[in-house]
């Protein structure tokens, strides 16, 4: 299996989120990678600036999504955990939450719209952000 792009972990990290527990971003990216059956190869493999790890980096990337939402909330460095529009969100038994979903939340459409403000918006993409 390939790595999974940003969008595709975003269900899975608040299903893994959704039993109202602290979660360090640590074990999300191991358990993550499990779920996705990811290799080590494909658990090393680094972004072009050799930084982090491409998975690592798009777990971050969901999980900011989320956080921009309201269905994650960070109290702490390193730590997430589900809010209620989360748990809500759980209980629709969505098949995926992608970017298009997320806008139906006012939260994130400011967010978007911080970004985009600030001139960081990479216009050949539908995501603020460019992310490999």
């Amino acid at each position: 299996m390939s790595i999974p792009k940003y969008e595709e972990i975003m269900l899975p990290l608040l299903e893994l989120s959704s039993d109202n527990k602290e979660h360090h971003v640590q074990e999300a990216y191991a358990r993550l990678a499990e779920k996705f059956g990811l290799t080590e190869e494909e658990r090393e493999e680094l972004l072009p600036s050799g930084t982090q790890s491409l998975f690592e980096n798009r777990v971050g990337w969901a999980r900011t999504y989320l956080v921009k939402a309201g269905l994650l909330e960070s109290k702490k460095r390193g730590y997430f955990n589900i809010t209620k529009r989360g748990i809500d969100v759980i209980k629709e038994n969505l098949e995926e939450i992608n970017s298009e979903y997320l806008k139906k939340y006012p939260e994130f459409i400011d967010f978007l719209k911080s970004v985009k403000t600030n001139g960081e918006k990479d216009k050949s993409k539908s995501t603020p952000f460019k992310v490999f």
